[in-house]
């Protein structure tokens, strides 16, 4: 069984998508050039924001993270695990890395994708300031059902 979390965000014009290794949405609502990695701002939830079931569900040492990137007309799949170690306590931002590092940010780890990695097209519209919207299932055996 899985457990969903919903975020609102949005684009904004110094959105740059570059980063190798990971992306991110925040709660700040301005940007600036150096964030390489934010795909969206004013986001309406942090890490510790998301509800008790769904960190407890992602705290699963197999769990898997499925996340919808919905802009639109995009949608944009990616696949990350979940980790006993993530704490989910930023008030801020949420994270997906590539690695399996892992701090109070940290949303997804081993994750498919990287903001450098997503579709440019999404990075386009984003960057116009189009409204993103995040979906986070969380399947705590693994099991995509």
């Amino acid at each position: 069984m899985n457990i969903e979390e919903r975020i609102c965000c949005r684009g904004h014009h110094n959105i740059r998508g570059t980063h190798r290794s990971t992306f991110q949405v925040t709660t700040e609502t301005d940007l600036s050039p150096r964030g390489d990695c934010v795909i969206g701002v004013g986001a309406d939830k942090g890490a510790g924001d998301l509800s008790d079931g769904f960190r407890a569900a992602l705290g699963c040492g197999s769990a898997t993270l499925v996340t919808l990137l919905v802009a639109g007309d995009i949608t944009v799949r990616v696949t990350s695990k979940g980790s006993a170690s993530m704490t989910l306590d930023h008030e801020t931002d949420l994270v997906w890395r590539t690695s399996t590092f892992t701090c109070g940010r940290t949303i997804g780890i081993s994750s498919d994708h990287a903001a450098l990695t997503l579709p440019r097209e999404l990075i386009s519209y984003l960057r116009g300031g189009g409204e993103l919207l995040v979906i986070l299932n969380a399947y705590p055996n693994g099991d995509e059902g």
